[in-house]
């Protein structure tokens, strides 16, 4: 009695376990196909009702910046801006990588925005821009770009300067701080226009150096207008213009003086007609002073002028003169060549001897106050630009590129160094 019991108990578990096993992998199963297709199904539906859902979310409004992210050599003075189509823009920042905001300005119509001024060179700038369309769904823009290095880019320093007025003699002068190899290119980004109608042309002294002028002075009371258009133009291989500027100057009235070495005397005109005659002291025999046309490009109240700087010395090196106070000087060539006040020679010598190293010398006082003296009147009467044409010393004519003197060179000559 007690065995079948106990097989009646094991039989009973058995059927119990077999019967779990069984329902277990039944539901199993049923639990792993129906499921599996069941979620399928789903997560096709869901993802398809969020992708229409984000679709309808996202923003029409599409935004651009420019440069790319990324960019390097980026220009300093064009090409940044902000657009947007399919929208307006609500925000534009900008900052250096520092941190360092820049002005900038969304236009009138929230289609696109600019920074206000000239970037820096060598600098990382990022942008971060926002739009709505036209249901008010907002759009982000991020850009990050470095503008172009000192290394890679080239700037042209020219005089005169913007708003300045000077004499008729005064040429456009640039000078590149890198040697130009496409001369062409970069002339062609110069251009020099005068209201006078006059033709000008542009002459390359050498790599570095190229001067713009007409055949004759410019007119008295014209207007020249030079344009930089220089920004992304290829100066050499790898090195890039930055500049975008338009300059104006206004010419004075047409002075141009003469000295001449032989009568020591000086003749001052305006428009051709002579307004004053000085007595002069030009160059001695031993250091005669250049001929030829020389345009003033500095004027100084007072300077110092140290022989040892230009070639005059001694046995022992020192400067065969040294004034620390010349009066009314004003410049003639880079090499040296001034017409100046001198207060040091005897009132004789002027109108009689020429006694000086090179320079025309003027009688003056020490302290450049005295209002009687020539030296001081020809000083006030004077402007940058105006023409000084020294004759009969004897000398040979002044190099065309020793100062701004590329008048000594005939209209032929001046053109054939033209690049375009």
């Amino acid at each position: 009695m007690e065995k079948r019991v106990i097989t009646d108990s094991k039989r009973r578990k058995g059927l119990m376990a077999a019967s779990a096993l069984l329902g277990g992998v039944l539901v199993l199963s049923a639990c792993s196909g129906g499921d599996d297709n069941a979620s399928e199904g789903g997560k096709e539906t869901s993802q398809a009702n969020v992708d229409e859902a984000a679709a309808k979310k996202t923003s029409d409004a599409q935004i651009k910046i420019t440069p790319k992210d990324g960019s390097d050599n980026a220009s300093i003075n064009k090409g940044t801006a902000v657009t947007v189509s399919k929208g307006t823009l609500t925000e534009v920042t900008m900052t250096t990588a520092e941190g360092t905001a820049v002005e900038g300005e969304i236009s009138a119509d929230k289609t696109s925005w600019k920074p206000s001024a000239q970037l820096e060179r060598s600098t990382t700038y990022k942008v971060t821009a926002e739009a709505k369309d036209s249901d008010g769904r907002v759009a982000h823009e991020n850009a990050s770009f470095s503008t172009v290095s000192p290394a890679n880019s080239f700037l042209g320093y020219f005089t005169p300067e913007d708003g300045s007025t000077v004499g008729v003699g005064m040429p456009v002068s640039i000078n590149f701080d890198k040697a130009i190899t496409n001369k062409a290119d970069v002339q062609k980004g110069v251009t020099v226009s005068s209201s006078s109608g006059q033709e000008v042309v542009c002459h390359w002294f050498n790599d570095t150096r190229m001067d713009c002028r007409p055949d004759e002075y410019w007119k008295g009371g014209s207007t020249v207008t030079l344009k930089l258009a220089l920004d992304g133009v290829q100066g050499s291989e790898g090195v890039y213009g930055v500049q975008q500027k338009t300059v104006t100057f206004q010419i004075g009235r047409n002075q141009v003086s003469y000295v001449d070495a032989n009568t020591k005397q000086m003749k001052v005109t305006q428009d051709g007609r002579t307004i004053k005659t000085i007595p002069i002291s030009a160059g001695s025999p031993e250091n005669k002073t250049y001929e030829g046309v020389m345009v003033m490009s500095e004027k100084f109240k007072e300077t110092r002028m140290d022989g040892a700087t230009v070639g005059f010395t001694d046995d022992d090196g020192k400067g065969e003169y040294d004034i620390k106070d010349v009066p009314h000087a004003i410049r003639l060539s880079s090499s040296g060549t001034f017409i100046h006040g001198n207060y040091w020679g005897a009132d004789s010598v002027f109108g009689s001897t020429n006694t000086s190293h090179g320079c025309v010398g003027l009688n003056d006082t020490k302290g450049a106050d005295d209002k009687g003296t020539a030296g001081y009147w020809f000083y006030n009467n004077s402007i940058v630009g105006d023409v000084v044409v020294v004759q009969n010393t004897g000398d040979k004519t002044i190099a065309p590129d020793n100062g701004l003197n590329g008048w000594n060179m005939d209209w032929a000559q001046w053109k054939a160094g033209s690049a375009v």
